[in-house]
């Protein structure tokens, strides 16, 4: 008998950990196709909830926030999107040209669109617009904090503009935000990805496949029991 299983995925659209781990997660399920079933679905964590509406260039950012120098940050996000491509979702720019920099952005308003698309749409069309999300940012370098280009990823992934843009409004929707930010605190969660297993099970950071498809199968075994 299958077992079915939900992975809230506590996560920030400007974290290349974040799809590394969901790409993993994805290669886990893999392993235990035919034994576990999974629904997930994405929770808010802002990594920059004080980002400025202009942003910030990633490799300065990543220098400033950890006191690295230049060439070392640098450095340091070639061997991330190396672990990414090897993971099965390169960075590679996708527009025409040299590509900008890539810079961070605040992304509450992101995570209000996420929020929307789970609540009105499902969990699958959610990961679609997340996957959206993380293209548009590291492939395609938009700013994801900017209404337009949100209502536009968002549009192409078959969600109602009209109704995508009321959301980016409604103030109880963005105190649901802040309250699912909360309860990530609450359970100890201070980075991304923290993915929760039937609520209860935490896998925290990018782990390998087979790591996920051991943890899955324990806990399919605890829930079973």
């Amino acid at each position: 008998m299958t077992a079915r299983l939900t992975i809230d995925v506590w996560s920030d659209v400007m974290c290349p950990w974040c799809i590394i781990g969901y790409m993993n997660l994805m290669t886990g399920l893999e392993l235990v196709s035919g034994e576990i079933q999974a629904e997930v679905r994405w929770r808010p964590f802002e990594l920059n909830p004080d980002m400025p509406p202009e942003g910030e260039d990633a490799v300065g950012h990543v220098g400033r926030k950890y006191g690295r120098p230049a060439g070392e940050a640098a450095k340091g996000q070639e061997k991330i999107a190396a672990i990414a491509a090897a993971a099965g979702w390169p960075f590679d720019w996708s527009g025409e040209g040299s590509p900008p920099p890539r810079h961070i952005w605040n992304t509450f308003l992101a995570h209000k669109m996420l929020a929307h698309a789970l609540a009105g749409y499902g969990a699958e069309v959610q990961t679609r617009l997340k996957l959206a999300l993380f293209a548009a940012h590291f492939r395609e370098r938009r700013n994801v904090s900017d209404r337009v280009v949100l209502l536009d990823v968002a549009e192409a992934q078959g969600l109602d503009r009209g109704r995508a843009e009321k959301a980016l409004d409604d103030e109880a929707l963005g105190q649901h935000v802040r309250d699912e930010e909360a309860l990530a605190c609450d359970m100890n969660v201070s980075g991304v990805p923290a993915m929760v297993v039937n609520g209860k099970y935490l896998i925290p950071g990018a782990q390998e496949p087979e790591t996920y498809a051991q943890v899955l199968r324990k806990v399919a075994a605890k829930e079973a029991a």
